[in-house]
């Protein structure tokens, strides 16, 4: 069994975030940048279906030179080799460009399966998985909390707030993964190593895709510094404390 895993390198989310001045897109440069969290569980789960069932992991991420480090690290979890899609004309490309762009790359590669984490932390909107199955006229099984794979049928349990569907469908898929899925493994030191040997290629952009901040659907016109944090409210008990404390929270409109 082939499986691709879709990684991304994004800012840490500790890091204190801002926008770039020149054309307000993510400054990536002034902050570390590192797998997705949501792409570990998606890492994690592919190299389980390969563990159960033979075959081999390609870890496919698009973005600029640094991101290498996070297809390396999908490396060293036990991806057997990567694909680094890099190219300056792919900056500030929307959730449409990047889809296009990663059909583009992993289509009549001969893949199973073809796996993400549910979402990205920088952009937090859950489309991508979905564009690509379309683009690839591939049925989408999205926010698996469970995979099952059985021959050329797969089958997930998609989260819902009342529990869980059950849907189920023939490879060629894609799925995406939510964060319950299963427990993403550490890079051990002999990983580590082994990385170093796996074959890692660095591919441009498919020619043909309109991509790049110039062709984006949307656009960011201004924005601004968030204020600094206001002081708060010091109440001194002097016997009618309580009665202040009451009082402000009525004035907020919370009691």
């Amino acid at each position: 069994m082939k499986i691709a895993v879709c990684v991304k390198q994004v800012p840490d989310t500790w890091a204190e975030k801002k926008l770039s001045d020149s054309d307000k897109t993510l400054d990536r440069e002034s902050v570390d940048g590192v797998m997705n969290e949501l792409d570990e569980y998606a890492v994690e789960e592919a190299l389980l279906i390969k563990e159960a069932n033979d075959g081999e992991v390609v870890a496919v991420s698009m973005g600029p030179d640094k991101a290498e480090e996070t297809v390396r690290k999908a490396l060293q979890m036990g991806a057997d080799s990567g694909i680094h899609i890099v190219d300056d004309s792919l900056a500030g490309s929307d959730s449409v460009a990047t889809a296009k762009t990663l059909a583009a790359t992993l289509k009549d590669q001969g893949y199973d399966l073809i796996i993400f984490g549910s979402e990205s932390t920088d952009a937090r909107m859950s489309v991508v998985p979905a564009m690509v199955a379309e683009l690839l006229d591939l049925p989408q099984l999205t926010f698996a909390s469970k995979v099952s794979v059985d021959g050329d049928a797969v089958t997930i349990q998609r989260q819902a707030d009342y529990g869980y569907d059950e849907v189920q469908a023939s490879t060629p898929a894609v799925i995406s993964v939510v964060e319950k899925i299963n427990e993403p493994r550490y890079p051990s030191f002999k990983g580590i190593m082994a990385a170093k040997k796996k074959p890692l290629e660095s591919v441009a952009a498919p020619s043909g895709e309109p991509v790049g901040l110039a062709s984006a659907r949307t656009e960011i016109l201004e924005f601004a510094e968030r204020p600094p944090k206001a002081a708060g409210v010091k109440i001194e008990d002097d016997g009618t404390g309580g009665v202040k404390v009451a009082d402000f929270l009525a004035e907020q409109k919370l009691i």
